[in-house]
Order: C-alpha cells, then structure tokens, then sequence
C-alpha cells in the first residue's frame, strides 16, 4: 500500500499522477489531487477544477472573475488544449 502525499492515509486503492514536468504523485482521493495540484483563481483564489480562463497569461476560475480582473473588454481565450 501506498500512502497519499496530502493527507497520509494508507489505502490499498491510491493512484499516481505523472506531471509533465516528471513529477510523480501518489493520492487516495481526487479531493486530495485537486487540493496539491489544481491551478488557482488569480481572482477569487479558488482551486480551478474546470477549463478555466486565461487572459494575457494569467489564470481565472470563470469568465466572471477575468472580467473582473482584467476589465470588462477583455478577450477571454477557453484554456483546453493551450499549452
């Protein structure tokens, strides 16, 4: 067994994320994935589980929250698929 790099637990059941900066994870719940790896808002300062936003390279949650950071104008670009 392994055990989850966040929270310690021991379970028969953990799982590895491979980065791809080669980095190697070891987790016992997807909770614990999001909560080491996922991105965060720029803006409100959640954890982005979803697509996100990007605007002019900075990361955003939601269309809302870009806007609201980066003015109402701004050109939202969707961030599946950009490298």
């Amino acid at each position: 067994m392994a055990s989850c790099e966040v929270c310690g637990n021991d379970y028969e059941l953990t799982f590895e994320i491979r980065t791809q900066g080669g980095g190697v994870h070891v987790f016992d719940s997807f909770e614990c994935a999001i909560h080491r790896l996922a991105p965060v808002c720029e803006h409100c300062g959640c954890r982005v589980i979803g697509h996100g936003a990007s605007v002019n390279g900075r990361f955003f949650c939601c269309a809302h929250c870009a806007r609201t950071a980066t003015g109402a104008g701004a050109e939202l670009q969707d961030t599946v698929g950009t490298a």
